[in-house]
């Protein structure tokens, strides 16, 4: 079997480790933090067979548009010159087309299909508890407007083979009677789950070093040597690394490091905000999806995660709490009796999704270097794509047939 050197600690790096490390290879994760400061600990925590239509998408750009105008609006572009902003941004709008999304479903479908599979699987595992729950997302609208787009995702998911439901606000309120409710209904995503990232990603960090994956802390990749079509080491700062195998699963850091490599992975940082509230009444049992707020609200850990934005720009440390006062607000709108307090900017999360400008993400081998594989760009689906993606490097590395095909997925479509 091979030597193979991960750089990334993320869920897509520990997922890649953890199959790899299944097949026999010898398997080394270089990480620039702690790990734990990673996207894989703060975001909503839902795993999303429902999300088959990438962010890339014909509407995206007229309501992108109209919410960069609001100060506490769920989706921001910060207006800058940057090279890679622009050089994203018209890649973006060539994406967002009816074909585009048409084209996307089948291999987004089959991808989270993939991964929900894994997820039941590895929660059988002895010592990987992390409160897997299918119980589905309840996605509640209050306009006309989008209880219309709503159905008609529905209807397109009935035809791919996801279980999806219409419900009027009667069925709502039998499904979350703790929860009072003024919503038009919701379609229930009964296709999707639940589960609590940071105990995930806990059991997986844990089983990987007890299992002699050598996970490398604090280790910020510096330079990159190639021979030819070849990768002969890594560094980071004085110490080399070399292996005969590479992945590149850094998430917003990917194209930083590709740039070392001389390759190009586009994507653009998307930063997004989360909270925890205590919530010992337990009054939801079902995660929530804020239609038109593009609010996520998650029950986990006895308690409540309040996550939502998408702030393309630059990766920074600022706390935009405009942004964490619009989720704040948007929740009793739909429940009112749940207040959410608007946290202090020491409490809020932040993390960077890795965003690609068709809304797809990078899997597959590097056309130009022989032994990388590109594991990035899964935007805000990272978490539940990251058992099938790590799967699907192991099969790339071993020279398997992959589980699905990945020619959606190519790192050389741009």
């Amino acid at each position: 079997m091979s030597d193979v050197l991960i750089i990334g600690g993320g869920i897509i790096g520990l997922s890649s480790a953890y199959y790899l490390q299944k097949q026999g290879h010898k398997v080394t994760v270089l990480d620039k933090g702690e790990i734990t400061d990673n996207c894989s600990f703060g975001n909503a925590g839902m795993i999303v067979p429902s999300h088959f239509v990438p962010l890339a998408s014909p509407g995206m750009v007229q309501q992108g548009i109209r919410w960069m105008f609001n100060s506490k609006s769920p989706f921001y572009v910060r207006p800058s010159l940057d090279m890679n902003l622009i050089s994203w941004g018209l890649k973006f709008l060539k994406s967002a087309n009816a074909g585009h999304v048409s084209r996307s479903a089948v291999p987004l479908r089959d991808l989270s299909l993939l991964s929900k599979q894994l997820f039941e699987e590895l929660a059988r595992e002895p010592g990987f508890e992390f409160e897997l729950r299918n119980k589905g997302i309840l996605a509640f609208y209050k306009t006309e407007q989008v209880a219309e787009e709503e159905a008609h995702l529905a209807e397109k998911a009935r035809q791919l083979g996801l279980d999806m439901g219409i419900l009027s606000p009667e069925e709502c309120q039998a499904l979350q009677p703790g929860l009072q409710l003024e919503v038009l209904g919701a379609v229930h995503y009964r296709c999707d789950g639940h589960l609590y990232p940071p105990r995930l990603m806990e059991v997986l960090l844990n089983y990987l070093e007890q299992n002699g994956v050598n996970i490398v802390r604090r280790a910020e990749v510096t330079a990159i040597e190639k021979n030819g079509t070849k990768i002969t080491k890594v560094f980071t700062g004085e110490k080399a690394w070399e292996a005969d195998h590479y992945v590149l699963a850094s998430g917003s850091w990917s194209p930083a490091i590709a740039k070392m490599m001389d390759i190009r992975v586009p994507l653009m940082p998307g930063k997004g905000y989360s909270f925890m509230e205590r919530e010992p009444e337990q009054r939801m049992t079902i995660p929530a999806l804020l239609c038109e707020a593009r609010v996520a609200i998650t029950p986990m850990n006895g308690d409540i995660r309040y996550s939502g934005t998408m702030e393309l720009d630059k990766i920074n440390k600022r706390v935009n709490m405009q942004r964490v006062k619009g989720i704040v607000e948007a929740v009793p709108k739909y429940f009112p009796n749940l207040h959410p307090a608007l946290p202090s900017a020491e409490k809020v999360w932040f993390g960077f999704r890795p965003s690609s400008p068709d809304g797809l993400p990078y899997i597959g081998h590097s056309s130009k270097l022989r032994n990388l594989v590109i594991a990035s760009g899964h935007g805000m689906m990272g978490l539940s794509l990251g058992p099938a993606t790590g799967a699907l490097v192991s099969q790339l590395i071993s020279g398997e047939q992959t589980a699905i095909d990945l020619k959606s997925f190519s790192p050389s479509r741009f």
